[in-house]
């Protein structure tokens, strides 16, 4: 790790993966982690409401080793914290290069990133890893009453009512 360093890294992290410790553990080659976390109302613009809260996500964001800081991401678009952070290195799996909802997001990163040098790290991410079918079982198993009516609370909180 180069001294003085900065490595943002923007995470959900509904579920906690192997994928997520491996571009947090790559982002420590580069210098001192912060995790843009994002809300449960920036996760909901385009994905389910994370089944776990941010404050939940937080925590266990929080306990991983290599995590310097947390700032709370409230949008997809990085733009804002990057030119307030101006990290060296942006660290984020390569698989946003082929989902719809994210792929116009890299090109703002980059340029971005141009104004001060930074630098834009893509480790592979993991095949093997598959969020949405982890997301099913685990949704399945605390599918209760309980927790159907305090997420659709969350829900409310989270989401603009029309």
């Amino acid at each position: 790790m180069k001294k003085n360093k900065i490595a943002y890294v923007p995470l959900a992290v509904d579920i906690l993966h192997t994928g997520h410790l491996n571009i947090i553990n790559t982002a420590k080659k580069y210098g001192k982690v912060i995790i843009g976390l994002l809300s449960d109302s920036a996760i909901s613009e385009y994905k389910d409401l994370p089944t776990l809260d941010y404050e939940e996500r937080y925590k266990i964001v929080k306990s991983l080793k290599n995590v310097e800081t947390i700032i709370k991401q409230n949008t997809w678009d990085y733009s804002e914290i990057l030119e307030n952070l101006k990290p060296d290195f942006f660290v984020h799996g390569d698989d946003w290069k082929k989902q719809s909802f994210r792929k116009h997001i890299r090109p703002k990163v980059i340029k971005t990133l141009k104004k001060w040098n930074g630098k834009l790290i893509e480790p592979k991410s993991s095949e093997k890893v598959s969020l949405l079918s982890s997301s099913e079982k685990i949704r399945n198993i605390f599918d209760s009453a309980e927790n159907r009516v305090s997420k659709l609370n969350r829900l409310i909180k989270s989401k603009n009512i029309v």
